[in-house]
């Protein structure tokens, strides 16, 4: 049944789903036009939102082309390769293809959403070279792991209410992640997610004659260059690379000994020495960073675009007005619910775990304060929202899609389905649990 169900959406989606730059270039339009007419904010006023706000993302922008950068350079070298490969042979068909590329992304996602990314997009890569199964469904069904990311130990809503001096600690002082990560429903949301995000991947399969197959090319390897000079034996030797990727590991090391948190510059940190390690000489490294840097386009020049579009939502009060709006018909039963309606449809204009929060927060705590609801329970109800709707927000699948060669409406269409069975589940477990 969803299979059949799933054939439409992807039609769908196939034919009127424009390329990820036009589609941030209409949501720019949408975003402002909703601020003229929902909040009447003034022509020149907008402008200045927009084009003031432009740059606001520019450091994610790098850490973001980092994750692919340092993933594509890491997954390239020998060691890496044989892992893949090795992990890749477990499946013995289409279906367990599928099934198997879902749970190393949802596993990989809740450890940290940007080793998620990455890790979903190289073993979906690998999987395609030794087994024949859609590769549209196979990253589709990589990047709807990424669902489970704001329920896990990177989460950045419950990260932030759990640090002490958070810009809401005098409202509502420091919520440990018992409260929120490690709570009985999320965990059941979470393991909920583990067997029904597989399951409706591998219940999308397309039959053989209307499969999609795709075999990645591998990237070329680096020939090996004549040391007849000392800047090629410099290129060519290894000594320069081991003490650096030596040195990279032990900071690491000791960083993790010290009680340091995995964070997105940490992984694009560990990727890249990993790396660095793992090619053995510096020409090695600098011919897989010339395959891997080609995918990057897409992130630089779309991500500015979308932090102009967070800053028309944030300083016209439109982002505010949505929160407001769900917040306006619920109780103290039903808010953490309402939280997630609003969090996944403000996350379509506003894709910024942090950023949303800030924008939220000052609207549900008062709100959860007045009706008397669980604080925390509401802020995981946030949190769940945003990651809902990144199954459909390209922000996040530019990434993965660059590591996949695919377009963004090669997989939506798959993504649609995973929307409404994820949305039924997250709700009913902020509903019953």
């Amino acid at each position: 049944m969803l299979n059949r169900i799933s054939r439409p959406a992807v039609r769908l989606v196939e034919r009127y789903l424009p390329d990820s730059y036009v589609f941030v270039l209409l949501l720019t339009l949408v975003a402002a036009a909703a601020a003229l007419l929902v909040e009447r904010t003034p022509p020149l006023a907008l402008l200045r939102y927009w084009g003031g706000g432009f740059w606001e993302l520019l450091s994610f922008s790098m850490q973001m082309l980092l994750v692919l950068v340092t993933g594509f350079m890491l997954a390239s070298t020998p060691p890496v390769q044989a892992l893949l490969q090795r992990l890749a042979r477990l499946a013995r068909g289409a279906g367990s293809a599928v099934l198997l590329v879902s749970l190393v992304s949802l596993t990989a996602s809740w450890i940290n959403w940007g080793f998620g990314l990455v890790v979903g997009a190289l073993f979906a890569r690998e999987l395609a070279r030794l087994v024949r199964v859609d590769y549209r469904l196979l990253v589709a069904s990589a990047y709807s792991g990424f669902v489970v990311w704001h329920g896990g130990l990177a989460g950045s809503v419950p990260l932030t209410i759990a640090t002490e001096g958070h810009f809401m600690a005098e409202r509502i002082g420091v919520i440990p992640t018992s409260q929120t990560v490690f709570a009985f429903y999320n965990l059941a949301i979470v393991a909920a997610l583990f067997v029904v995000v597989p399951l409706v991947n591998r219940l999308m399969l397309p039959p053989a004659d209307e499969s999609v197959y795709h075999r990645p090319e591998d990237a070329p390897a680096p020939t090996p260059g004549i040391a007849a000079s000392p800047a090629d034996r410099l290129e060519n030797g290894r000594m320069l690379s081991w003490l650096t990727g030596l040195a990279g590991v032990g900071f690491l090391v000791d960083h993790f000994i010290g009680g340091g948190g995995l964070n997105l510059d940490i992984v694009n940190y560990g990727f890249l020495m990993l790396a660095i390690l793992l090619h053995g000489t510096p020409r090695r490294l600098l011919a897989s960073l010339h395959e891997a840097i080609k995918g990057g386009a897409g992130i630089a020049i779309q991500f500015p675009f979308y932090a102009g579009i967070m800053a028309i939502m944030t300083e016209s009060g439109l982002a505010a007005g949505i929160s407001q709006a769900f917040v306006s018909f619920a109780d103290a039963d039903t808010l953490p619910f309402w939280s997630f309606i609003a969090g996944g449809a403000l996350n379509i204009f506003v894709p910024s775990g942090g950023g949303q929060w800030a924008v939220q927060a000052p609207i549900m705590i008062p709100a959860a304060e007045a009706l008397g609801a669980d604080i925390g329970r509401v802020a995981m109800g946030v949190a769940w929202g945003d990651a809902w709707t990144n199954l459909i927000q390209l922000f996040w699948a530019l990434p993965m899609l660059a590591i996949a060669g695919l377009r963004a409406k090669d997989i939506m269409g798959f993504c649609l389905i995973q929307l409404f069975v994820t949305g039924v589940v997250i709700g009913l477990g902020l509903l019953l649990l």
